[in-house]
C-alpha cells in the first residue's frame, strides 16, 4: 500500500446502523471520484464502535450498495470494533497530559445540571456539557472503586496546552478559525465502548494517510474539536470538504429510518444506477 505523503488519498466511512440512502451515494461518489480524478486513493472504513445498533447484515449491506454503484476500494477494509487498542493508545497520551477528565454523570445528572442553570449554553448538537465533574475530589477513589464513567476532553487544559489559534482550510468555506467551544468538553471514550466518534475518526484519518476529508456539513461542527485532537496529538490536519446535504422533494434531508429512499429499494425496483448517479451527481 502506498504511503506517498504527496498523494491524494479521500475515504468514505459510514456506520453500519442501517442501509446506505441517496445522501450516502452522493457523499462516497465524491470521495470516489476525487480521488479517481487527482490519481490518488480512496479507501472504505467501516465506522462500527456503536457494537449495540451496528450490524453485520449492514456491514454486508454497505458492500453491496457501493458496488452497485460501481465503487472500488483498497482492501482490507479497516473495521474500528477491531482496532480499540489504537483508540486506547491516544486516549492514554491525551491523560498523560492532563487534557482529560473521568465523568461519572448520568443523562439525568446532566440534564437536572441544565435545567437548573438560569441560562445553560448551547451548541449546534443542543445543550453543552456543563462541567459537573470537571476537577472532581473524589474522582480518583471512585476510579479505585470501578464505578463506571466516561472520559471527556477538558478543552480548557486543552487549548492551553496548545496555546495558539487553530483553523482548517474547507475547500467550501476557505479558512476556517476553529471554535471549540461551541462543543465544549466533549466525550472521548463512552462507559460502554473504549473511544467515541471524535477520538476514532481523528486517529483512523491519521494512520490511514487521509488527506482529504470529504463529508457533509452535517459533520462540520465536530471539525472544530478534531483540529484540537489533530494539535494535541501532534496529527497532521487534513484539508476539509464539507459538501451540501442532499434532501428530498419536502426538502427533509435523507435518513436511513426512511426505507423508500435506501440504495437496497432501489435496487428492488430495479432503478438503473448510471441513471441514479447521474441524478445526484452529475458529470
Amino acid at each position: 500500500m502506498s504511503t506517498d505523503p504527496q498523494q491524494l488519498v479521500t475515504r468514505f466511512a459510514p456506520s453500519p446502523t442501517g442501509r446506505l440512502h441517496k445522501g450516502h451515494a452522493y457523499s462516497a461518489l465524491l470521495a470516489y471520484h476525487r480521488a479517481r480524478e487527482e490519481g490518488g486513493r480512496f479507501l472504505l472504513r467501516i465506522e462500527d464502535i456503536d457494537t449495540v445498533r451496528c450490524r453485520n447484515e449492514f456491514v454486508d449491506g454497505i458492500f453491496e450498495d457501493l458496488k452497485w454503484l460501481g465503487l472500488t476500494w483498497e482492501e482490507p477494509v479497516r473495521r474500528q470494533s477491531e482496532h480499540f487498542s489504537d483508540y486506547q493508545t491516544a486516549l492514554d497520551r491525551l491523560k498523560a497530559m492532563g487534557v482529560v477528565y473521568p465523568c461519572f454523570c448520568t443523562r439525568k445528572d446532566i440534564q437536572r445540571e441544565i435545567e437548573a442553570a438560569e441560562s445553560a449554553p448551547h451548541g449546534p448538537d443542543g445543550p453543552i456539557y456543563p462541567g459537573i465533574c470537571r476537577g472532581r475530589a473524589d474522582a480518583v477513589p471512585l476510579l479505585a472503586e470501578g464505578k463506571p464513567h466516561a472520559w471527556r476532553l477538558d478543552l480548557k487544559a486543552a487549548l492551553e496546552h496548545i496555546g495558539e489559534p487553530l483553523s482548517w482550510h474547507d475547500e467550501i468555506k476557505g479558512e476556517v478559525t476553529a471554535k471549540p467551544e461551541e462543543l465544549g468538553d466533549v466525550v472521548l471514550a463512552r462507559k460502554d465502548t473504549p473511544t467515541s466518534y471524535h477520538l476514532s475518526v481523528v486517529v483512523d484519518d491519521t494512520l490511514q494517510h487521509i488527506t482529504h476529508i470529504i463529508r457533509g456539513e452535517d459533520l462540520f461542527h465536530a471539525t472544530h474539536i478534531h483540529v484540537v485532537l489533530q494539535k494535541l496529538l501532534g496529527y497532521p490536519t487534513p484539508i476539509y470538504h464539507h459538501h451540501g446535504l442532499l434532501l428530498d422533494e419536502h426538502g427533509e434531508r435523507f435518513a436511513k429510518r426512511n426505507k423508500s429512499v435506501t440504495l437496497e429499494s432501489l435496487r428492488a425496483r430495479d432503478i438503473d444506477p448510471e441513471a441514479l448517479i447521474h441524478s445526484i451527481f452529475p458529470r
